[in-house]
């Protein structure tokens, strides 16, 4: 364990390494962020989204939850998603699972889990949606390493959903959504290759929200 005092002192060397070859480092951290990127991702305290990507503070607007859910009715995860459109204009949006991933593993399992229930309610109805799939894979860790990659992929789904991401799109091209996955055991980042237009024509039907039937309530 690490003792609380220790963080601050990180802190401390950290601010030194960062100012030693560039005194106003800070000074122009705090102007304005203007990432490209959009990364949601899981709260597994293995998973840093910054250190994975190789990236630094700036380049990279990060929202993390249990098991990297997009809930429509999630406000926070919402939130950020108009907010990195609409306001920092982000090029990319990336879903990013994990291997090992407990959230995955503890809705896999039929057990009433109590407030963890209607959460991991997301990732079961995404357990549903592929049983075929999942029942025809016989080794258990390659069905759990599986259920990681369909979830990554109905969460993208669930962002191409939402009329922010859509209307931006036709407007300016981007941001194009993306899935991935960690593997802990390699330290590897997965592109699973969403098919991103594929996906945006498959929902039209359903969920085109790019032009709206004057007085037609929102679907999503």
């Amino acid at each position: 364990m690490i003792p609380y005092e220790t963080l601050f002192e990180n802190n401390r060397q950290w601010i030194a390494q960062k100012t030693a070859g560039n005194p106003a480092y800070f000074a122009e951290l705090a102007k304005a962020q203007t990432p490209d990127y959009l990364y949601i991702g899981c709260s597994d305290s293995r998973v840093t989204a910054e250190e994975l990507m190789g990236v630094g503070p700036g380049e990279v607007f990060v929202h993390r939850n249990i098991a990297n859910l997009v809930n429509n009715i999630d406000f926070n995860v919402m939130s950020v998603i108009e907010y990195a459109v609409k306001q920092l204009r982000v090029k990319h949006i990336i879903v990013c699972g994990h291997y090992n991933c407990g959230g995955v593993q503890a809705a896999m399992v039929p057990e009433d889990l109590g407030i963890l229930n209607p959460w991991l309610r997301n990732i079961r109805d995404v357990h549903r949606q592929h049983a075929p799939e999942l029942s025809a894979i016989a080794d258990p860790q390659e069905r759990y390493n599986r259920l990681v990659e369909l979830n990554v992929r109905e969460q993208c789904v669930n962002v191409i959903k939402t009329a922010v991401v859509q209307l931006a799109y036709l407007a300016d091209g981007y941001p194009v959504v993306h899935g991935w996955v960690f593997d802990l055991h390699t330290g590897a980042l997965i592109d699973l290759n969403i098919d991103f237009d594929g996906i945006l024509k498959g929902i039209r039907d359903v969920y085109n929200l790019e032009n709206p039937s004057p007085g037609a309530p929102p679907t999503a």
